[in-house]
């Protein structure tokens, strides 16, 4: 073996070797992602149920109906950064509800108001009063996203801007003494004048495995011809 050749070799063969495994570890990633999204839809089709006001294991209620009652404090909402609706800008309104079972408040993220609906005072007929049922879908706050706006500082009162969802910071924001570990959001047609909008039923579970694997395996075939070309030129030139 020629000293190109050897080195074709120490450079190739671990290559491959790595590509194939990251492309076999992309089809294990693949099928874990299809059981999530299969038990994620067979949560969201589920009735919807009391949110309990304990929850030790809130990841087992993400995605699920669920009804709180209670009542709004809409002294104490906050704004999140949310997607153009239509075209038109605007933000997610979150206000705390105070449980009627004396169980801790719960983060409502009651949907859309366009920009200039920022003022609680230009939607009165949304400010609903008394003891109200939501109905919603509870959501774990999900990872911000690289470049995502951030959140405030620490100390920041109600009505300010976050750039994503943290029941634990927006609940000491709004001075809550205890807040649940996730976001109800609410559900459309719950609010007296369609604002806030509610949200949709939204399952945001990408899945781009099989694409990786493709790729991955693609990569490892690439150079494997590469490497069968490269070693046979070089037994002719030997």
């Amino acid at each position: 073996m020629t000293r190109s050749s050897l080195w074709a070799t120490l450079f190739a063969l671990p290559a491959i070797l790595v590509m194939l495994a990251l492309g076999t570890w992309q089809v294990q990633r693949l099928e874990w992602k299809n059981e999530l999204i299969s038990r994620v839809q067979e949560r969201a089709a589920l009735p919807p149920a009391p949110l309990p006001a304990a929850l030790p294991d809130p990841a087992s209620f993400e995605f699920r109906p669920v009804t709180v009652t209670g009542r709004f404090l809409h002294d104490r909402e906050m704004l999140t950064v949310a997607r153009p609706r239509q075209g038109m800008a605007g933000y997610e309104v979150v206000t705390p509800l105070e449980r009627s079972d004396g169980g801790p408040a719960v983060l409502v993220n009651r949907g859309f108001i366009p920009m200039d609906r920022r003022d609680p005072a230009t939607r009165p007929e949304g400010l609903v009063t008394g003891e109200v049922t939501v109905r919603g879908v509870a959501r774990l706050p999900a990872e911000p996203a690289w470049l995502h706006p951030g959140n405030p500082e620490p100390g920041t009162g109600p009505g300010t801007v976050w750039g994503y969802a943290d029941p634990p910071a927006m609940a000491r924001a709004a001075g809550l003494a205890a807040a649940a570990p996730l976001i109800v959001e609410a559900l459309p047609g719950q609010a007296p004048g369609g604002v806030p909008a509610g949200i949709e039923p939204r399952l945001e579970l990408p899945n781009s495995h099989l694409q990786y694997a493709v790729t991955w395996y693609g990569l490892a075939a690439t150079l494997l011809v590469i490497y069968g070309m490269m070693m046979v030129r070089g037994r002719r030139d030997a």
